[in-house]
């Protein structure tokens, strides 16, 4: 297994590994699921590059959905939106 530094996460678009800085956490803790702007909530948490190709093929892919087991809302893309511009 490759030894990453261990502030890096997966985007789950991309698949790249990237510091946890430079990723957007989105957060499943019971049936809420929101963004983690702390890093630091407790939940399933997963992460996205903050870039508008990433959150468009996450969108596409299901990719949230699969990485936090359940159905990701629309608005929580529209909040990863809103925090691009």
């Amino acid at each position: 297994m490759p030894d990453h530094n261990k502030n890096e996460r997966m985007c789950v678009a991309c698949r790249s590994m990237k510091p946890k800085s430079t990723l957007i956490r989105v957060i499943k803790s019971g049936e809420d699921i929101f963004l983690d702007l702390s890093g630091k909530a407790n939940g399933r948490g997963a992460y996205i590059c903050k870039n508008e190709e990433c959150i468009k093929q996450a969108m596409k892919r299901k990719s949230l959905n699969r990485s936090l087991k359940c159905n990701v809302p629309e608005e929580v893309y529209s909040q990863i939106m809103e925090l691009m511009s």
